[in-house]
């Protein structure tokens, strides 16, 4: 009789420990599983309704939290949601987060590792989790003067310290209100997401870090690049002749059949800049182009593609790339960089747009330092295409980008990519009072195709930038 007893309590006994072990494997190697399915209600609820910190451009929030009476008692919201939603991103119920609200929403939230103490304080005390803090880069004044000179022209415009990498403006346009899909009531929230997403002009694209487009003359810098650390100088002369290889070829006038390579940047020649290509090869284009930072993100917080120049290039394209066209597709943020790193003697800062975060007591938990990604060129060849972009700004292709007072250079580009709609219009530059580099893409200019250039379009709105940071 007690033998069948003791079989059944061992099997009661197995039945039990095999049953911890199933459920002790669901809460450790499942939980996360768990908790971020989008049907656990209960857990939604609670994170749509924590005191989210704020995220702050100089000593205003760009987003922050505020209490209300409803079940959720936290409503998130952004004072000024259309100039800084490529930044904040969007946090919602349904839809989740995106940039910084989704990328330190853990630091937002008071949920991260660095935030224990505050968490176990406010635990212990009954205030409860109260979430940290994030400090942008941004500059409010040359923020709100990219969105000003744009004039809701779609496009985007980047500004960032060369010196240490800052990013000091990030706008596209057009753009949208995160608080319409931050709001508590679903139905708003859910007719807004479909209406964003439907929308043909885009406003959730971030055009300043996601999305890539055809450069045009802007990518010859580098080009220049290429050719300055190749041997040549600012003064070597370039075959500026009608240049044909393959079945296609470019031909314009830049001011004579032989120019210096000066010259050729200041016209933006093509036949010079597409021979010159040509002649250092598709290996020295693209070596140059990831010294840049082709091929590479960079801003991940705030979501980013690589920019791209082509691979297996024959001669014909090789040339084609070297004036911007072809395959070559970047961010205005790399064609920022590459000012940057011009301007910088050649050394390229890593960007960054997170300056520190703070716990829910202010007390700083992580903070971005100044970080070299590379030496782009050396300081010699800097020098000297520096003086070529400043050449540029006086007397070439870009002089609507002048400063009394200031040293600026820069680049002028116009592609053409569809001959159904206006070309892209960029301006990549650079000052010396203040250190920043600017770059504007102009996707959509209100003018005719044949008015629609960089110089013309682009500049102008980099000159604002710059000029609201003196």
């Amino acid at each position: 009789m007690n033998r069948p007893i003791r079989g059944v309590a061992l099997f009661s006994l197995l039945m039990v420990m095999a049953l911890m072990v199933n459920t002790s494997i669901a809460y450790l190697a499942e939980s996360d599983f768990l908790n971020n399915n989008a049907l656990n209600r209960r857990v939604t609820d609670a994170r749509f309704g924590q005191d989210r910190g704020p995220i702050m451009v100089g000593n205003s929030p760009i987003a922050d939290s505020v209490v209300v009476t409803d079940q959720f008692g936290y409503q998130r919201t952004y004072p000024v949601g259309e100039l800084y939603a490529p930044i904040t991103g969007y946090y919602t119920y349904q839809y989740g987060a995106s940039a910084l609200e989704s990328s330190f929403s853990s630091e937002l939230s008071g949920e991260d590792n660095s935030q224990f103490l505050s968490r176990l304080i406010g635990l212990a005390s009954g205030a409860g989790v109260k979430g940290g803090t994030v400090e942008t880069t941004i500059n409010a004044k040359a923020q709100k003067a990219a969105w000003k000179a744009l004039a809701g022209r779609k496009g985007a415009v980047v500004a960032i310290n060369y010196k240490t990498g800052a990013v000091l403006a990030m706008v596209t346009s057009p753009s949208y209100d995160p608080s319409e899909l931050a709001t508590h009531n679903l139905t708003k929230a859910s007719q807004a997401w479909n209406r964003l997403n439907a929308d043909a002009s885009k406003p959730m694209a971030n055009r300043a870090t996601k999305e890539i487009y055809s450069p045009g003359s802007t990518f010859k810098l580098v080009t220049a690049a290429a050719a300055l650390e190749s041997g040549l100088s600012a003064d070597s002369k370039i075959d500026a002749k009608t240049f044909k290889v393959g079945s296609w070829s470019t031909s314009e006038n830049c001011g004579g059949s032989t120019i210096t390579l000066t010259k050729a940047l200041e016209t933006s020649c093509n036949p010079a800049f597409a021979r010159l290509g040509a002649g250092l090869g598709a290996d020295a284009l693209r070596t140059q182009s990831e010294k840049f930072g082709f091929g590479s993100k960079f801003v991940t917080d705030v979501g980013s593609v690589a920019s791209v120049f082509p691979s297996d290039l024959d001669p014909t394209y090789t040339a084609m790339s070297a004036i911007g066209l072809y395959e070559v597709a970047a961010t205005p943020l790399q064609m920022a960089m590459v000012s940057a790193a011009i301007a910088n003697d050649g050394v390229l800062m890593q960007p960054y747009i997170v300056q520190k975060v703070l716990d829910s007591d202010l007390r700083v938990t992580s903070q971005t330092t100044a970080t070299k990604y590379g030496q782009a060129m050396s300081s010699s060849s800097a020098a000297q295409l520096k003086k070529m972009m400043v050449g540029v700004v006086q007397s070439g292709t870009g002089t609507r980008a002048q400063i009394k007072g200031v040293t600026v250079g820069g680049k002028t580009g116009t592609a053409a990519v569809d001959k159904n709609r206006t070309p892209y219009a960029w301006f990549t530059s650079w000052a010396d009072d203040p250190s920043v580099a600017v770059c504007v893409l102009v996707e959509d200019s209100d003018l005719t195709a044949n008015d629609t250039t960089g110089g013309r379009v682009a500049a102008p709105v980099a000159k604002a930038v710059i000029e609201s940071l003196r």
